[in-house]
């Protein structure tokens, strides 16, 4: 079977499981309305980065992205949809790349929205406090952060093809996402620059002084993104459906 049946099979399934566009909506949702609060936030520290405020409800609102990545792919691994899925589709490598572009490009999709959702939104609250942002600057933050949501759904993904299981991944990157960050940011010096997440959102600053630039980030976060579909991928070669 050629790649394009397997793909508009796949993509029949994320759009057709409630629970994927519930997570899709509730990162598009989640992200504009903690962008919005922080839009109205105190603007007077010195370390201010209005760009960064304006697409910060990214920080809560990707775990909706990874809970979109996590459940596509969990799914398969649920009433033996994997054996169903691979019988038709007995190449494994082609099932799972349709697999990941059915996942990315909805992500991809629903992440520069939401981007410009948030920054209008939190642009509104800002008022002149963002008027120093170049048109530049603001395009570079929406399709940076599109980017990254999508880059963190695939992630979820493949650490999902790899654990078989969307909770134990859940369980794993929430805390890594909302905790971790917090905790290890300072004692880990520059090597936290090097964190999926860390990486990655320094496309969403005005300014940045760490040891990666806005696309180094990104191209980081694509690493990490790429090794853990690579690791799904071994995994699903090697493991029995």
């Amino acid at each position: 079977m050629s790649f394009a049946p397997v793909l508009h099979s796949e993509w029949i399934k994320i759009r057709t499981l409630r629970s994927l566009c519930g997570a899709l909506l509730a990162l598009f949702a989640a992200t504009t309305a903690f962008s919005a609060l922080a839009g109205v936030s105190d603007t007077s520290d010195p370390g201010f980065d209005p760009l960064f405020m304006a697409l910060s409800g990214v920080l809560p609102g990707q775990i909706a992205a990874v809970s979109f990545g996590a459940m596509a792919v969990s799914s398969e691994f649920q009433g033996g949809g994997l054996r169903l899925s691979l019988a038709a589709v007995p190449q494994r490598g082609r099932w799972f790349a349709a697999k990941v572009t059915a996942i990315a490009a909805p992500a991809l999709v629903v992440g520069l929205m939401t981007a410009c959702a948030a920054l209008l939104a939190a642009r509104t609250g800002l008022g002149s406090a963002a008027s120093g942002l170049t048109l530049g600057e603001q395009v570079r933050g929406v399709v940076g952060c599109g980017i990254y949501l999508m880059l963190m759904a695939l992630f979820a993904a493949g650490l999902t093809a790899l654990l078989r299981s969307g909770v134990v991944t859940l369980s794993v990157l929430s805390p890594f996402l909302l905790v971790v960050p917090f905790v290890i940011g300072s004692a880990a010096g520059g090597a936290a620059d090097f964190l999926p997440d860390h990486a990655g959102q320094v496309v969403m600053r005005q300014s940045y002084d760490g040891t990666l630039g806005p696309w180094a980030g990104l191209a980081v976060t694509a690493l990490w993104t790429a090794a853990a579909l690579g690791a799904g991928a071994w995994s699903l070669r090697r493991r029995d459906a």
